[in-house]
């Protein structure tokens, strides 16, 4: 796919989410068939450039290119420098978040929130684009601030004419947060406006879904967010399904069991030993979730206090699974948190 002046393998696109995306995880999803992996959000505040959590999210050593690094804000000044204080340490694609629900960013007018003041949108996106005239530029926003005012078009129009390269749409509004279905009529509604690439977000947890929504919108690609918590591999099933029309077969637990092992020896790198064990709780337990007997054990898993301690119970858990099953297999067919 062409994004942005870059080749990717495929249209599938990791969602930026904060608390989710760091390095560790980019570089798993672009492993495991992402095309593209978005950065967290990064704020556009200059005083925080410094700071441990903003540097960590700036962080793409050794990670595959493309670089894309979203930046959140409302001042058009603020966003434009720190479009250029990415750019000029490799991002290669800065995104633009208008897409976040979050009260802490909404509170002050950033994410989604600015869908409320299309003016103030243009000069965000005008300002941006000509603070980095090498580096293309995307937007992740949502359909509109609340039901009756869904004005994805409209931004989408604006983006257009801003020089925005390629728009990403959640099919929610803000004020639905992530409640309820998304709704793909706004997208598909865009795709007909507008002569960029547009990317489809929201609900898509399987393949069938990616194909489905990619049908529907017309979109040129999808964006995976929630899906892809404890399950990367979903990337190279949708790739595999979107040109064979086949389904893979379940992953072997042996190979989960190292790509789990893996992941976590990079958070345990990336974070420290003490952060890292508290930030591999969370990927343990996506990892997990759905499988036989997962519920106790990570229970269990909340109560280890580190890393020797954490990767024992793994090890053991998915040897427990091995035994049943060499390949992996959730207690139903689909849990309802995997499909989110």
């Amino acid at each position: 796919m062409e994004y942005a002046g870059f080749t990717l393998r495929n249209n599938l696109i990791v969602a930026p989410m904060a608390g989710v995306t760091d390095r560790p995880f980019r570089q798993l999803c672009k492993k495991m068939g992402a095309g593209l992996a978005v950065s967290e959000m990064v704020t556009s505040n200059s005083l925080l450039y410094g700071s441990e959590k903003t540097r960590r999210r700036a962080n793409h050593d050794g990670e595959a290119e493309p670089i894309a690094v979203q930046i959140a804000g409302a001042d058009p000044a603020m966003m434009a420098e720190a479009a250029r204080h990415n750019a000029d340490r490799g991002a290669q694609i800065i995104d633009i978040n208008m897409g976040c629900p979050a009260k802490k960013v909404c509170n002050v007018m950033a994410g989604s929130a600015l869908m409320q003041d299309e003016p103030l949108v243009a000069r965000i996106l005008e300002a941006v684009v000509k603070a980095v005239p090498d580096t293309p530029v995307t937007l992740k926003f949502r359909t509109g601030w609340n039901r009756a005012n869904r004005n994805a078009p409209s931004i989408a129009h604006i983006a257009e004419e801003s020089g925005i390269r390629v728009i990403a749409i959640h099919g929610r509004t803000r004020a639905d947060q992530y409640m309820g279905d998304a709704e793909y009529d706004t997208i598909a509604d865009v795709k007909t406006r507008v002569r960029i690439p547009v990317i489809a977000n929201g609900d898509i947890g399987s393949p069938q879904k990616a194909r489905q929504v990619l049908e529907y919108t017309g979109a040129d690609g999808v964006m995976i967010g929630r899906a892809a918590q404890g399950r990367p591999w979903i990337f190279r099933e949708i790739e595999h399904f979107l040109a064979t029309g086949e389904m893979l077969p379940p992953p072997m637990v042996s190979e989960i069991h190292q790509v789990c092992r893996e992941h976590l020896a990079d958070l345990y790198d990336f974070y420290g030993d003490e952060r890292g064990v508290k930030i591999a709780r969370k990927h343990i337990s996506w990892y997990t979730r759905g499988l036989v007997g997962s519920a106790a054990f990570r229970h269990a898993m909340n109560q280890i206090p580190d890393i020797p301690g954490q990767l024992e119970a793994v090890h053991v858990f998915f040897g427990q699974l091995a035994e049943a099953d060499d390949r992996l297999r959730y207690e139903a067919e689909m849990p309802q948190e995997l499909a989110a």
